[in-house]
């Protein structure tokens, strides 16, 4: 068990080195001078110094976050207008793009992920075949293994025409026609109602099925976009009050993806594929402190062709890590107290788009 808890640390902080990598590749293009570059903190087990003394490359004690160190970065040190390797005396586009490259090189290397698993593990293909949790079907009777094959009288061509005609419903009582075994029954079911959603309490059982190269070429290109498109709705959904948040925290994600980790390859990998994408989504939003953030600023330097005030920017990027950091203690606070129940035995793997309980 351990070991898969050190697979799913692992994984978690590879995503991270890749993304300060694509810092540290940017900055480099644009002749700018890398100080250090550090995969995890603490105290440094392993160092190795670049043959021209440029750059300090180090694995530190605690194998989780990475991070990259510029030159001319920090505004409280003194920069010399000279100095042409100082990220502070670099052109504005370069400064942007060497932000940009962190979420980017998340969505890209999300991309690899997906292509890996799909064509390694194939791709988690929705049936008719229901898994039944506690709800409406399960009351009338619905059991596991059930195949759905028509909602009042309409026969199901998928699960979204099967999501739709119930959500059609409206919450009223309708007849789901199912197939157990051999034999055919009718369940007279109620749908519950929850966030203006007709629901009946059920989830596809998925099955994995190979996907030929060309396929897989396209949907590990498409997937990162919807993650990214999901990322943006749900957070539309708070904002607007539709949608509670549910965040989880670094013990959340190490948890799950030890689950993944546990079921299979197939599953870690596309865990391992949403959480970069969704690590890049996520730096990009104009927060202080994050990658979105930083642009934010460049972004008005662009427009009022002048610089705002470094140290200013620094407090207000400063303030904001605290409030990261103070969210993510309160989220992990409270994660490390909730039971790690073990991975089922045989799951019904899911892809990032999965069709969603009803």
């Amino acid at each position: 068990m351990l070991g898969f808890y050190l697979v799913g640390i692992l994984g978690l902080a590879l995503l991270m080195v890749v993304h300060e990598a694509g810092h540290l590749f940017a900055a480099r293009a644009f002749g700018m001078r890398v100080l250090r570059f550090s995969i995890g903190f603490g105290p440094a087990i392993w160092r190795h110094q670049s043959k021209n003394g440029e750059t300090v490359y180090q694995v530190a004690l605690i194998p989780f976050l990475a991070y990259v160190q510029i030159a001319g970065m920090n505004p409280f040190e003194e920069v010399d207008p000279n100095d042409k390797g100082s990220y502070a005396n670099a052109s504005l586009v370069g400064r942007i793009v060497t932000i940009f490259a962190g979420p980017l090189a998340n969505y890209l290397f999300a991309s690899v992920l997906f292509f890996v698993a799909l064509i390694f593990g194939g791709e988690a293909v929705s049936t008719m075949k229901v898994e039944v949790m506690d709800g409406p079907a399960k009351a009338a009777q619905m059991r596991d293994g059930d195949v759905v094959v028509a909602v009042n009288g309409t026969k199901v061509r998928d699960w979204e025409h099967m999501r739709g005609l119930i959500l059609a419903s409206g919450g009223k009582p309708i007849e789901v026609e199912v197939l157990r075994g051999t034999e055919r029954k009718v369940l007279h079911i109620t749908p519950a109602v929850e966030g203006g959603r007709a629901i009946i309490g059920i989830a596809s059982v998925y099955e994995q099925r190979p996907v030929a190269f060309r396929d897989a070429v396209v949907r590990s290109i498409e997937r990162p976009a919807i993650v990214v498109g999901a990322l943006v709705e749900s957070l539309g959904r708070m904002i607007s009050g539709k949608e509670r948040p549910q965040l989880t925290g670094p013990v959340g994600i190490v948890r799950e993806a030890k689950r993944a980790a546990e079921r299979s390859f197939t599953e870690y990998f596309t865990l391992l594929a949403i959480l970069s994408a969704y690590l890049g989504g996520f730096n990009l939003l104009p927060f202080p402190a994050l990658d979105g953030g930083r642009l934010s600023f460049l972004a008005y330097e662009a427009v009022t062709r002048r610089k705002p005030n470094a140290k200013v920017e620094a407090q207000v990027h400063a303030v904001g890590l605290l409030m990261l950091l103070a969210l993510i203690f309160v989220v992990s606070s409270k994660e490390l107290f909730v039971k790690d129940d073990p991975a089922p035995t045989k799951p019904a793997p899911k892809p990032p788009a999965s069709a969603p309980a009803k």
